[in-house]
């Protein structure tokens, strides 16, 4: 297969599978009425629907990362496409709310094995300096599906029910998993890097599953889990005793993990992925970034529903301009870094973001459209820019042998930073009507932006050389042969 061939096939699976993980968490918002309905079952089964697969996500990103960096991502890629339609057709066809909740369990686990795999495969078969571009059209991929998940959901829905909405991923994720099986990876791009590491220290073939640091993967598991678990708690119970303790099982767990990390031969988080000095800064971003967006559209939307009195589909169109900006500022976010730099990218979208922040701080009922339209272009502009090259910075500074890692990182942050965020605004607008809580919740929402434009500026001015990947050993086999 020709090096381009590749390419084309990698980037066409990486970026449907990036836009079926998208659009089923759109789409169930907008269905999750209709179930709770035609089920006969309680809103907080229901809300378990989101919970039980965003903590298996949150739980396992990391440590599928690494099955990536270890088996090869191509392989990882397909089970977890594969495995998320299957489920996604299992959720379909449920009988009661208990299968929907297990199955959602086991389609955050396909989740958790797709998402790094995304951008492993593209840092696989694109050279260094042409990885922005693919990513780019990922973060697209994935603002176009946020845009078209509640229209679409909420149509669907309307005419043939909930289950409809979860048919609509089967086909694209299947696709995704197929293109992956169809590509044939050099034996140096993937699979290779993390065993020549282990074998260099144990000078032999390793035995199942070494390398793979499982309590390690346990211990960040269950404080992920726990974190994200409590902070999914926080909008409907407040800061709860609940809630207190499972920060306490969070900090408790993470501390462990960490001692853990120090001692192990082996470690989940290898140091040429923590030691280079863009991912930490680049990480940080990203989870400002994506607090600060979705704490700010967790009280904009209950504004526009509540004090302008717009229905759902209503709401989502006065917010479309957001997401049609992310679509169009990904792809230009990749031409700006490659001629300025990520610094100044990052920095400009960051300020973007924290500007559209204010301006959404200032709406009232007689707010005039163009001003909404401004604030959510600003913040789709920003968030755009952000998401494609801080993303491009976390896996382009990686070595080749940990970007599954780099990758689960990535997303680990993109799914903690929104529950963040929406769990701080709840705190901020609590006891408090929607009219009377944008300005001093939004202003503390803009602060966390303005933290993560300072991160931002630890950024490189320009892109760095890649690192480069262990030499493989002899004694290892290529998992993809």
């Amino acid at each position: 297969m020709t090096p381009a061939r590749a390419q084309r096939l990698t980037l066409v699976g990486s970026v449907l599978g990036a836009a079926v993980v998208a659009l089923d968490g759109t789409v169930l918002t907008v269905a999750q009425p209709s179930l709770r309905r035609d089920l006969g079952t309680s809103l907080a089964a229901v809300q378990w629907t989101t919970t039980a697969y965003l903590v298996t996500v949150a739980a396992l990103l990391v440590f599928a990362g690494r099955l990536g960096d270890r088996f090869g991502h191509r392989r990882v890629f397909a089970i977890g496409a594969i495995g998320f339609g299957v489920a996604s057709a299992g959720i379909g066809l449920a009988p009661g709310i208990g299968w929907v909740i297990g199955l959602r369990v086991l389609q955050g686990v396909a989740g958790a094995l797709l998402q790094p795999a995304t951008l492993g495969l593209l840092r696989a078969v694109y050279p260094a300096d042409l990885l922005a571009r693919p990513i780019a059209w990922r973060t697209s991929a994935i603002g176009l599906s946020a845009a078209a998940g509640p229209l679409v959901g909420g149509a669907l829905t309307a005419q043939l029910g909930w289950r409809s909405v979860f048919f609509l991923t089967i086909v694209p994720a299947v696709v995704a998993g197929v293109s992956a099986l169809l590509v044939r990876l050099p034996p140096s791009a993937e699979g290779t890097a993390a065993e020549a590491a282990t074998a260099a220290d144990t000078a032999a073939a390793p035995a199942p599953g070494a390398g793979l640091d499982l309590p390690g993967a346990g211990l960040l598991g269950g404080a992920l889990a726990a974190l994200v678990f409590t902070l999914a708690e926080v909008p409907e119970h407040g800061l709860s005793p609940t809630v207190w303790l499972g920060l306490a099982a969070a900090t408790a767990l993470g501390t462990a993990f960490l001692r853990h990390e120090r001692r192990t031969r082996h470690p989940l988080l290898p140091p040429a992925v923590l030691r280079t000095p863009t991912v930490a800064p680049a990480l940080g971003v990203l989870l400002t970034a994506s607090a600060a967006l979705f704490g700010t559209l967790f009280l904009v939307t209950y504004f526009l529903q509540d004090v302008l009195a717009l229905d759902p589909l209503a709401s989502a169109l006065r917010a479309l301009p957001l997401a049609l900006a992310m679509v169009v500022a990904a792809p230009v976010s990749a031409v700006l870094s490659r001629r300025h730099g990520p610094r100044r990218t990052v920095v400009a979208g960051m300020s973007s973001l924290t500007l559209g922040i204010l301006l959404a701080s200032g709406f009232r009922p007689d707010t005039p459209v163009l001003m909404t339209s401004a604030a959510f272009l600003l913040l789709g502009t920003g968030f755009g820019a952000v998401m494609a090259t801080a993303t491009t910075a976390v896996v382009r500074a990686a070595p080749l042998g940990t970007a599954g890692v780099a990758g689960g990182l990535q997303q680990t942050a993109m799914n903690i930073g929104p529950a963040l965020g929406v769990a701080a605004a709840t705190t901020l607008a609590a006891g408090h009507p929607p009219a009377e809580t944008l300005v001093p919740a939004l202003t503390a929402l803009a602060a966390v932006a303005a933290t993560g434009t300072f991160l931002a500026t630890r950024l490189p001015a320009a892109h760095r050389p890649t690192a480069p990947a262990p030499a493989p050993a002899p004694a290892i086999r290529d998992a993809e042969r």
